[in-house]
Formats: structure tokens, sequence, C-alpha cells
């Protein structure tokens, strides 16, 4: 039911007491040469080989395979130990070492219904009782083989599964069927606006994708019943080969409307060796990617050869390069680990066929543009683009152009605005202040709903007011940062879905892309820096379709930022405070945009062809 890890140890004499496993194997490749497993160059690390031999795995577990081939022969010199039944009888892993999704024990098996890490036949039973796939009972069932994968060995051409026809998309009966004015009309009411030339029609149900069932299974599974208006015109459009710029509201559903192109494309094609990805995604933070590749592996579960690997920094790099050992179809990374990888030549990005830059704004900004940039000049030419964000400013939008192919563009609700379902509240509070407010807003009853983030602008002041409201107010609290090793962030983040902590301070780390399902107010204790992270982190409370409330302290500190405030808060019927509109620093603000209105110039983006007329109508203007 999963495979042995059945790894070659190499570590320093352990004291007594110390259950240290040693594994040997000799396997031979095609021409006749030893495979030699991952040596990391840190003292203490691990070197691990994979054993790829046939008679020594059990009637219910298969091996993992860590190149493009399988040997044919093994040594038996060892005797292999039996599969360990209970988690008591694994030991703690080791730095480097994979973990047991479920308790946290040495992962030494691989679940092959989930590609998980576990330690024993117990933890995948409760794994596979987790995620829906049956009692566990078939888990200590070596003749009962429900979610077994076949493993293929240099002879696997294709990465589609066992009875799953080649797919591409078709556009469905019904939707040919309809008229251009309905197809308008339809768009119009879902606030769909699109450009581009030959873009393909909406759909109106996942059936009209024509999925192979497999993949369309594990949609239901995963809870998706029906489509989001993005998801409605982003799928064929993506399914159909063509390059996009989407942009739609926080919580919208983009992550699934560009997954879902990126499967049926791994699916397309076959894997290209060892470290050679069909699919790449970018992220630029570690817990987005974490969360898209959990996504990613709901939809892949079942459909054969289809493994995803996670390269983001803050966690140990051997596991993720012995990941990649693995025949991998999709790749979920950020900038900074990728490029480390790829300078030890771990990793080639010359066969991906699609490409997924997720925040995308965010993502070509100073901070990432260059690695960004320095990624996609390792992507051979000829590949798909999706690019998606919340907000993607004219200036962000011009650079994104450069990176894809006759685009289609795709925009959902108002563009740049905030969430529609998230009700905002701003409220004038001076620095001195800002924490008794807080603290009534977590007392008052009819807007304290747990669990609650609250939004800080630096590391320490998270610190401190999280420290300051679980004096106050009791109330279970925990502060997250990038001062936090991942595994903790990891740990805040997964009981602030499980409900565990009533109130969250964070910085900007939990302000893009994250589905925080059960969130339902957050607090921007400090004003952010622009207009569009605002708009990301007010959509944490607004997530999938459900009403929200974003409360925001605003003072004179946030003066450069008055104008925009009133600009995009206002058009959604929110009261602003009358501090803010009887500013001396808003009807500043407002005179010196008529005045740039008046002469042309505005916003307007400087290029080479502009700029010539932008300095002469300057020089006008001071004559």
């Amino acid at each position: 039911m999963f495979m042995p890890r059945a790894l070659k140890v190499k570590r320093p004499a352990q004291g007594p007491g110390h259950d240290a496993l040693k594994k040997k194997s000799k396997a031979a490749d095609e021409d006749g040469s030893n495979e030699s497993g991952l040596q990391t160059p840190a003292e203490g690390w691990e070197a691990r080989e994979v054993k790829t031999t046939q008679e020594e795995t059990h009637s219910h577990l298969k091996d993992r395979t860590t190149c493009d081939h399988r040997p044919e022969s093994s040594s038996d010199e060892d005797e292999e130990e039996p599969v360990k039944s209970f988690k008591k009888n694994q030991r703690w892993p080791e730095p480097g070492e994979p973990v047991c999704v479920m308790c946290g024990r040495y992962g030494e098996y691989i679940c092959d219904a989930t590609d998980n890490d576990v330690c024993s036949l117990e933890c995948k039973a409760k794994h596979l009782v987790q995620m829906g796939m049956g009692t566990g009972a078939a888990a200590f069932n070596s003749k009962d083989k429900p979610y077994l994968k076949s493993q293929h060995g240099a002879g696997n051409t294709g990465g589609v599964g066992v009875n799953e026809p080649c797919y591409s998309y078709k556009e469905d009966p019904f939707i040919s069927g309809l008229a251009d004015e309905q197809v308008e009309r339809i768009k119009l009411e879902l606030g769909i606006k699109t450009e581009g030339k030959d873009i393909a029609r909406p759909i109106i149900e996942f059936e009209h994708c024509g999925f192979p069932s497999t993949l369309y299974g594990n949609l239901k599974k995963a809870g998706y019943e029906a489509p989001t208006p993005v998801q409605m015109q982003m799928l064929p459009v993506g399914l159909t080969g063509r390059d996009v710029i989407a942009s739609a509201d926080t919580g919208s559903g983009k992550t699934v409307a560009f997954l879902l192109p990126v499967v049926v494309k791994a699916l397309q094609k076959p894997a290209e060796g060892v470290c050679s990805p069909v699919a790449l995604i970018l992220t630029p933070t570690r817990e987005l990617a974490i969360q898209i590749e959990k996504q990613a592996k709901e939809l892949v579960m079942g459909l054969t050869n289809m493994r995803t690997a996670l390269l983001v920094g803050g966690m140990p790099l051997p596991p993720q390069l012995h990941r990649l050992k693995s025949s991998i179809k999709i790749v979920i990374a950020t900038p900074g680990r990728l490029i480390e990888i790829l300078d030890q030549k771990a990793l080639q990005l010359d066969k991906v066929k699609i490409v997924v830059v997720d925040e995308v704004d965010t993502m070509l900004k100073m901070g990432f543009q260059q690695q960004v940039l320095e990624v996609l000049e390792q992507v051979p030419k000829k590949h798909q683009s999706l690019l998606a964000s919340a907000t993607i400013p004219a200036g962000t939008e011009e650079l994104a152009s450069r990176l894809v192919r006759d685009p289609v563009r795709i925009a959902v609700g108002e563009k740049n605005q905030p969430c529609a379902n998230v009700r905002q509240i701003l409220l004038w509070v001076e620095e001195p202040s800002k924490k008794k407010k807080l603290f009534e807003i977590l007392n008052d009853s009819k807007l304290y709903q747990p669990p609650v983030v609250v939004f800080v602008d630096c590391k320490l002041g998270a610190d401190l007011l999280c420290e300051a409201v679980a004096k106050v107010t009791s109330l279970t609290t925990v502060a997250v940062h990038s001062d936090k090793n991942q595994m903790e962030r990891n740990r805040i983040l997964k009981g602030l879905l499980d409900g565990d902590f009533e109130v969250v301070v964070s910085t900007g780390v939990l302000g893009r892309g994250l589905d925080l399902v059960n969130v339902r107010l957050v607090v921007n204790f400090d004003m952010p820096n622009t207009m569009d992270e605002y708009v990301h982190q007010v959509g944490r409370a607004g997530r999938l379709g459900h009403r929200g409330t974003a409360i925001t302290f605003l003072n004179n500190n946030n003066k450069w930022l008055f104008l925009e405030v009133v600009n995009r808060v206002r058009p959604t019927g929110s009261i602003l405070p009358p501090q803010l509109l009887n500013s001396p620093h808003l009807h500043e603000q407002q005179r010196r945009e008529k005045q740039k209105n008046k002469t042309g110039l505005g916003d307007a983006l400087v290029t080479t062809n502009n700029l010539l007329d932008i300095i002469k109508k300057h020089d006008r203007r001071k004559k």
C-alpha cells in the first residue's frame, strides 16, 4: 500500500539505545554502473539511497523510484526489516529527514495513494481516513489494494492514469449552442471583462470542461461544486493553451483556475526524466506555496506518475533535493530557493511547458523582479504563461505583458478594488489609542468573531501586541512573522485554520493568497504602506464567497494614502471618517490630481515612446 524508503543510512556512531537503521543495496544501472544516493555537504546529514529491488518489496508496498528507470537486479545481502505497524515502533527524524504527515516521526515510507510521507501502517490508515479515502483498514490488509499505484519504469511514456484517455479541451455543445448575445449577457451579469483575440467562451459548470473522470472526481471531493466567475472564464482559456493575465477579487478561486490547466498540461506530457518538470508555479511566500501544493495534491490524487515538489526556503534543503530525484511533474517554488537549487544543477527547467506566476504584482516588484526574470530565462521560450493577482497596477501590467505572447486579459469585478463580500470600517485612531480601540473591538460581542487576524507593520510590533492582547483580554493569542522558523509558522497557520487560536497578530506574511476560510474579522492595526496591500489584507476576511468584516485604523501617519483611500473605499459604500474627509492633506492631494488631469500627464506610464512628449510638456509648464 506504500513504499519503503529502504534508505542507505550513513551517520556517526550512536550511543546505546539509539535505533539506527542500516540498509544496503547495490543497484546496477542499465549501463552497469552503480547508483549513488544523495550526499549532502553539511556534517551530520544522512546520505541516503533508495533501494529499487522488486524482490524485497512487501506485497502491499512499492519502492520509491529515485531515477527515471528501474534497475533489474539488487543484492539481498541484508534481510529487509518488516514494515512497522505502529508509530510507537518508529524513531524520531534527524535533521533533513522526511517527516510523517500524521505524527512527526521519521517518514520511512510513502503512501502510494497520496504520495505523502508516513512512518507506519497505523499512520497510513489514519492518513487515508483524514483524506476521505476509506476507513483505513485496507492499510493493514496486504491482499486488498484499492489505492495501489502502479510504478512505471523506463518504458513509461505518459502521465495519464490507468483507464484515463488523453485529454484535450473541446467546447461543450451546450456552450457552443449559446448565442453571442447570451454569452455577453452572462459575462455582464458575472462581471467578467475580457480583452484579446479569439477568446474561448466561459463555461457554466465544471462538466463543460470534460475532464477525465479521476480528475473530475478529485475536484468534487475537494469541495468544488460549481465554478466561480474567474474559473468560468479562465479555465477554457487556459485549457486551450492561451497565455492569461487574470485579475479577480481576493478569495475568488484563482488558484484552482490556474491549477487545473497545469494538471491537464502535466497529464498530456510524459515525464521528461529525472529533475525535469513539466509545470512551474512561482509564489512570493512560503505559506502560499505550501497551500498551493496541498491543493495540487488534492487534484492529482490517483493520477499515475503525477508528483509535485515543494521548493521553499526556511525548510531543510536535502529532503527537497531528494524529492527531485523522483519523476516530478509539477514544481511549486519561491524564487530564492528555486535559484539556489538551479545553481546546484539539481533541477532543469528546459522541459517546462507551462509557467504560473501567482501574486504577479508582488513578484514583479523590485524585491522579486530580478529573481523571477532569472528563473524565466531558463524556461523554453515556447511555453504557456498564466499570471494572476487580485491587484495588477498599470505599471505591473505593462511589465507582465512582456512575459506573455498574445495574452487574454481577464478581469472579474472591479479591478484593483477591495472584495465586495467584505464590509470595510475605517476608524480614525491616533497612535496612543490604538491598543485601547483594539481591546474594545475584541470585547464587542457584535464585532468579535474568532479567530481574528490583526495586521501590523513590523515584527517587533507583532510580538509586543501579542503579549498585550493575551495579558489584557486573556484570549489565546499568537504572533507570526518572518523571524519565526518555517515549522513554527506552519504550526501557527494550521492552528489558525483549526480554530486553536482566537487572535493571530501577523505581519504581511499572512496577507496574500492564503485561504483563511474561518476568518470573519480582520483588523489592520497599522495601515498598509500601499492600497494594493490593503486590498489583499482585507480580503482575508471574505474567502470563497463568505461575508466578512475588515476594520482599519487610520491617522495622519498615513497621509500619503488619503487620496487613494477615498478613491478606492468610497465606491464600496463604506463610511469614511470625517477627520479623513476634512484633512488638509487630502484636499492638497485632490488639488494636485485635478491639476495633473488638466495638463494630461496624470499617472501615465513613462515609456521610450512617450518620454520626449512628457519632457516637452514639463518644459512648457515651466515657461
